[in-house]
């Protein structure tokens, strides 16, 4: 049988690391592996090994991706949970209707991908608490795309499932899915030793082999175990004795494929047909595979052992004696074979039960253009994109255009691959797919929607310096063909061009950018909110504050009250967020910033959430419940490692600034700035420089502060990011004795700040002025700041009004009073806690002879961040499911959690809970 143990040799370290991982699953923890090496290494012989030393006390998953499906969407998951989905009934509701839209068990709207990663996820941790599970992959390499992701990101999430995920692949040909595989421990597997492969050519050779031959096999194949097991069958006694015959050419895998193939070639002519029928199949279903012999003529005695070499066998399944037999058939086929096996099993596949698999074979059986299967292709992406099957979208509608005879249609059809391909992140895909597009551009409109998708894909990935300009002249060029498109498109180019900041490319900064947007054709119907904020904002950029201030607070406030489609809150609440800030109105920000939150997890669409996340931080931070901003931060990171969101923590650096941990708080800003501008992400620049500068204020590291919050970039006026940078940079020239610095800063702030009637930006404004002002008029503004920030609500910056306060009042020989703000300033810089501002109003009153003790600094508890979060979670009467939901992670690791936090808050119960943690700011 195919299926028998094998002996392998030369593999003993690696038989060791998979036995420490069954162990470790065993005891109840999770683990993941990636096994790396060429064909005929011994990867498929290393998860025979690892399922047969499972059972009894494991559960055994296995797969193996497959050439001919690795376009069809979600085929290799759906056979990997397939035997799993009775249990599909215990995952919460929306992790159910995922997976069920995603296998086309139900319909809905196309789940979020990484919701039907959590939902695998959850899946597998349900199967497991009956009994420890053990994955195995194999050929990753042949794996969707789909697939591969999803797997990938839930071997990522695993901690206290009692799951094993192994995965093997080929070196050289899965570099797109192992990309997707990221992170995982990885095991490269090389050739054997001299020794254990003299000892393995042993076993197939019989009687004497020559040592030179012996030691030429060995060198020849690198050690490759299958070649050294396989290469032997082809040689002649006399070569094998004697060294007699001509080296073998090529590499070992290549080699022993080929020594395959002449196998296969002196097998029975129906015998090779039906190898090739399995070999373009991959389903794994028997019965099609029958059907399609049939309908070719092929009987069932061309699958007898006797005839077959011991290369093949199909029962209740199929399967090959390994990979390369699969590979060799189907290489070693002519194109007229290939095409006649997927027609049979194009007809022999129900196209009620499965039309996308039968129109992927009915494409592949195609010799030139073909409208009706290029219509059905289409269809099938259809269906696909439904399911949230990008990636094989793009696949089937690229095809598509392939059988394509009409121009036009041919291009729609490109237009959408590149489409599905942006949206499956496929950049370099895309970016190809537009420039054949682009070939055959029907009319001027066309054109223009193909610059506009260039643009998309340059905004997407990791080219944001490129991406204001392409869109901002795809929108020019939409002015006068659709005037709707060219204003979605300016919006598009606005967002694109205040991320990119000062590393934009000349000609897409925001101000150029917004004064083109305003100098185009406006449209004839009343803008909704989207629009009127969109409009708001170009004003904002060119005219300033006072002009934009009415336009943006109406929107705001009409956005706030109205029921716009979800897709419009999810994608461009970002917008209305920065609307929000720009006129210093915090609690709409943190209300456009929490619905779109609630909505993204509400839709599971988790790739959306880092955003609104960062922004929850920082508002979290200025109202100084810095407990609240690290468990955001927390679930920022959680859910940005579990999507691959490429996206600067914004919340953690205005966090790290205010705690004021140098070290730590350095580092996060250094490697933050050096991520952002390889992405060309300029605002994320600025924001570190902005951290930086509250870093070292509080530290009372002047000089730096003063050096980070230089003024911001002319060409992104408007933004509040170059406001917020003013103040730092008041505050630090003023102790640096640089008052002329503070004074012209403070101009500049007087003049394009407007902060309305917000407490929040009349408390800075106030707060500011009195820094580079004297006598009655710095008193009077001290205390103007200290009201306003206090009914404002915003902690963090009242503490630091109180302290400027303070300090001022210190140097006026105030002492009574000053004391008081001092001590109010310390004792709230304590609660959050601000080392750093804390740590400076203990100083000054140490001064003026108050006695402080020093603030211990650190680690503040022995809870980490995520058990911190989800201690407070349960808490609040979360379940374990929605923890697990809202964290990306399984229920079981929630618990697994609980138990930690329960013995280092020295409880039993969530409900001690309450008294055990500290209440929130």
């Amino acid at each position: 049988m195919l299926g028998d143990t094998v002996k392998l040799h030369g593999r003993d370290e690696e038989f060791r690391e998979l036995d420490r991982l069954r162990e470790s699953v065993r005891a109840g923890q999770s683990a993941a592996l990636v096994i790396r090496g060429e064909a005929g290494m011994g990867k498929t012989a290393l998860l025979r090994y690892a399922a047969q030393r499972a059972v009894p006390d494991f559960r055994v998953a296995r797969i193996a991706g497959v050439e001919s499906e690795a376009e069809l969407p979600y085929a290799g998951l759906h056979q990997f949970c397939a035997p799993m989905l009775g249990h599909l009934e215990a995952l919460p509701e929306p992790q159910q209707s995922a997976l069920g839209v995603a296998f086309g068990l139900t319909g809905g709207a196309a789940p979020d991908r990484f919701l039907v990663g959590l939902a695998t996820l959850s899946l597998l941790a349900e199967v497991a608490g009956a009994k420890p599970l053990m994955c195995l992959i194999d050929d990753v390499q042949w794996l969707d795309a789909a697939s591969s992701e999803i797997l990938g990101f839930v071997a990522r999430r695993l901690a206290a499932e009692s799951v094993a995920m192994v995965f093997a692949a080929r070196a050289r040909d899965a570099e797109a899915n192992l990309g997707r595989l990221a992170g995982l421990p990885v095991m490269v597997l090389g050739g054997v030793s001299g020794e254990d492969a003299r000892a393995l050519l042993s076993t197939v050779v019989p009687g004497r082999l020559d040592p030179g031959v012996c030691d030429r096999l060995v060198a020849e194949t690198g050690g490759n175990p299958l070649a050294l097991l396989e290469l032997p069958r082809g040689m002649s006694a006399a070569e094998l004795a004697a060294g007699f015959g001509p080296p073998a050419a090529g590499g070992a895998a290549a080699d022993v494929e080929s020594r395959y193939a002449v196998r296969l070639g002196l097998l029975p002519e129906p015998t090779q047909r039906l190898m090739l029928l399995a070999a373009c199949d991959g389903s794994g279903d028997v019965s099609t595979i029958w059907r399609a012999a049939a309908g070719l003529g092929i009987g069932f005695e061309a699958a007898w052992p006797e005839v077959t070499d011991g290369l093949f066998e199909i029962g209740a399944e199929v399967r090959f004696r390994h990979p390369l037999v699969r590979s060799a058939v189907y290489r070693s086929a002519t194109v007229q074979q290939r095409r006649a096996a997927h027609e049979a099993l194009a007809q022999a596949t129900d196209a009620a039960v499965h039309p996308d698999r039968r129109a992927w074979h009915r494409a592949q059986a195609s010799a030139g253009p073909d409208e009706e299967v290029a219509a059905e292709l289409e269809r099938s992406a259809g269906r696909a994109q439904a399911r949230g099957g990008f990636a094989a979208a793009a696949a089937l509608l690229d095809r598509s255009a392939d059988l394509t005879l009409r121009p036009t249609v041919r291009f729609e059809r490109r237009l959408a691959a590149a489409r599905s391909h942006l949206r499956a992140g496929a950049f370099d895909t895309a970016r190809a797919l537009l420039a054949a597009a682009e070939s055959e551009v029907p009319d001027e409109l066309a054109g223009a929607r193909v610059a506009l998708l260039r643009g998309q894909v340059a905004s997407a990935s990791d080219a944001g310096g490129d991406a204001p300009l392409q869109l901002v002249e795809a929108a020019r060029r939409l002015e006068r063909l659709d005037t709707a498109l060219s204003r979605r498109t300016y919006s598009d180019a606005w967002e694109a061009a205040m991320f990119a900041g000062h590393l934009a490319e000349p000609g897409g900064d925001l101000l150029e950018v917004s004064k083109a947007a305003r100098s185009g054709p406006q449209p004839d119907v009343p803008l909704r909110p989207f629009g009127r904020m969109l409009e708001g904002l170009l004003v904002l950029v060119t005219e300033g504050r006072a002009a934009a201030e009415p336009m943006l607070s109406e929107a705001v406030g009409a956005l706030l009250a109205s029921d716009l489609p979800d897709e419009n809150w999810l994608h461009h609440a970002g917008m209305a967020a920065t609307a929000a800030a720009a006129i210093w109105d915090l609690d709409s920000c943190g209300a456009v910033h929490g619905r779109q939150v609630a909505l993204a997890r509400e839709l599971g669409a988790l790739a959306v959430l880092p955003s609104p996340l960062n922004g929850m931080a920082m508002i979290a931070t200025w109202r100084g419940d810095f407990e609240a901003a690290a468990r955001l931060t927390a679930e920022h990171d959680a859910v940005k490692e579990a999507t691959g969101t490429r996206i600067a923590p914004y919340g953690a650096m205005l966090l790290a600034g205010y705690r004021g941990q140098w070290k730590d708080a350095s580092a996060l800003f250094a490697a933050s700035t050096e991520d952002a501008i390889s992405r060309g992400e300029g605002l994320a620049v600025d924001h570190a420089r902005w951290c930086t500068a509250i870093l070292n204020n509080g530290l009372g590291r002047y000089p730096e502060a003063m050096a980070a919050a230089r003024p911001a970039d002319p060409k992104a006026p408007g933004l509040p990011m170059s406001t917020w940078m003013l103040p730092e940079r008041i505050e630090a020239a003023v102790r640096c004795g640089h008052r002329e610095v503070a004074v012209a800063a403070w101009a500049e702030f007087a003049s394009t700040a407007n902060p309305g009637e917000h407490g929040w930006g009349r408390g800075i404004a106030a707060r500011s002025q009195a820094l580079v002002s004297d006598g009655d008029d710095a008193d009077r503004l001290f205390r103007e700041a200290v009201g306003e920030l206090g009914r404002a609500g915003v902690r963090a910056e009242l503490a630091r009004a109180h302290l400027v306060y303070g300090e001022w009042l210190r140097g006026e020989d105030r002492r009574d009073e000053a004391r008081d703000h001092l001590r109010t300033a310390h004792d709230m810089f304590v609660a959050m806690p601000a080392d750093g501002f804390a740590e400076r109003a203990r100083r000054e009153l140490l001064v003026i002879g108050e006695y402080v003790r020093r603030t211990p600094t650190g680690d503040r508890g022995e809870l980490t961040p995520q058990e911190l979060h989800i201690a407070h979670l349960a808490r609040d009467g979360r379940t374990n499911p929605d923890i697990a939901a809202e964290l990306c992670i399984s229920a079981r690791t929630v618990e697994w959690h609980l138990r930690k936090v329960f013995v280092k808050l020295g409880i039993t119960s969530r409900r001690e809970l309450q008294d055990a943690l500290p209440s929130r700011a």
